[in-house]
């Protein structure tokens, strides 16, 4: 049995949740979100919670188990308390603005990059720090990811756009040899 599977997940109250033929439906203070049903996984609401089960013991149904009980979580939690990414935008002269939909980067490049963010997101600047916000964690992080691959931290200098907890691995630069 899988361990993540067999743990029940708490509906607080102001969501709702509804088991669909295709899909999960989770609405919540903060919006809506849905997740895709496999077969090989049976959903129940009970006294609060939700209860994911397989059907058989095939290795299909023992792969999703875990998992869909995890992305029911995610949709969960994302309708209720939110995911938040913070980026950290390292470099003399780096600038990170935000302008209505568009995050704005000056990162050593010749011109500004503007980065259009998806509809559901919303991004905050203090300094240097970079927050992206949203109910969906799967497209927070994609987006997060998006921007930091703009520019990559460097191991030398350690300029670059990276996670708040991110360590980056520095290397030494060349050395005299005399």
């Amino acid at each position: 049995m899988s361990r993540i599977g067999k743990n029940p997940i708490d509906i607080p109250a102001g969501v709702e949740v509804s088991v669909g033929a295709s899909e999960i439906q989770v609405k919540g203070p903060k919006g809506t979100l849905s997740t895709p049903v496999d077969p090989a996984v049976a959903y129940k609401i009970e006294d609060g919670k939700v209860y994911v089960s397989r059907v058989d013991d095939s290795r299909q149904a023992r792969g999703q188990h875990g998992l869909r009980r995890t992305l029911l979580a995610n949709c969960v939690d994302g309708v209720t308390k939110g995911f938040a990414k913070t980026l950290e935008v390292i470099g003399v002269g780096y600038k990170v603005s935000v302008q209505g939909k568009k995050v704005v980067l000056a990162v050593g490049y010749s011109h500004p990059v503007e980065f259009d963010l998806p509809a559901g997101l919303e991004a905050k600047v203090e300094g240097a720090k970079l927050t992206i916000e949203g109910t969906d964690k799967q497209l927070v992080g994609e987006i997060a990811a998006q921007i930091r691959r703009v520019r990559p931290p460097e191991p030398y200098k350690g300029k670059g756009i990276k996670y708040l907890d991110e360590i980056i691995r520095r290397k030494a630069g060349k050395s005299g040899s005399k």
